[in-house]
């Protein structure tokens, strides 16, 4: 027997109070005050990550992992959990996002999504080096669940970084690639955080009123094999 696939719907009520500029941008934000990066009219590999906010020992915090460093993709770096659309996952214009962001984050870190109340989704951005057309979904860590590195060739290690220390002027940079591409950065948890993850990171804090005057002549070193 087949059975309907529940619909997956995205619901703010009950955030705590710390959360509300965060939904606010997702209802408002415009693609390009995210990047410069926005997806072509057609084609890229559709993808979605999960920005999920929970509250930790340290008060609010954004869970992320570290991608392994055989992987032939931005191997070596922090992320947010998150991969491509699968066919079961539905309408890449849908659902299917938030399908495919709930079920790669159980997959890599083991979290119960059940634990995962979703609020919103900022707009589509673009990663020219995969080709990804990536939806950020935001997510509100309800009832959190343990977490881990389920398969060591994907994930090397999964952390939780306190929005507190992303927003610390001393932990905060700039990378420059080989290219001349130019990105913020963020030395938490043990990791450089850059690239793509960064710039969201980077865009939230900003739209949300978090961010605080920082250093952007401080640069860092890039992994070039990154």
């Amino acid at each position: 027997m087949t059975h309907a696939r529940e619909t997956l719907t995205l619901s703010a009520e009950g955030l705590p109070a710390w959360l509300d500029p965060v939904a606010e941008v997702a209802r408002t934000v415009r693609p390009e005050q995210l990047s410069r990066f926005l997806p072509p009219k057609s084609g890229g590999r559709q993808s979605a990550v999960l920005v999920l906010f929970g509250e930790g020992e340290h008060g609010p915090e954004l869970l992320l992992q570290e991608r392994a460093g055989s992987l032939r993709s931005h191997a070596g770096q922090p992320s947010f959990p998150g991969g491509t659309l699968d066919p079961q996952d539905g309408d890449p214009q849908g659902d299917g996002p938030l399908r495919a962001a709930l079920r790669e984050a159980q997959e890599e870190t083991g979290l119960d999504p059940a634990g995962v109340q979703l609020f919103g989704v900022l707009p589509r951005l673009y990663i020219p080096v995969s080709d990804f057309v990536v939806t950020p979904v935001l997510g509100w860590w309800r009832a959190p669940s343990p977490v881990r590195a389920v398969d060591s060739r994907e994930t090397a290690r999964v952390f939780s970084v306190p929005v507190a220390e992303l927003a610390d002027p001393a932990n905060r940079a700039t990378t420059v690639h080989p290219s001349g591409w130019r990105g913020p950065a963020f030395e938490v948890g043990g990791a450089l955080v850059w690239g793509f993850t960064a710039g969201v990171i980077d865009r939230i804090l900003h739209h949300c009123g978090w961010e605080e005057t920082w250093d952007t002549s401080r640069q860092v070193p890039l992994d070039l094999r990154s």
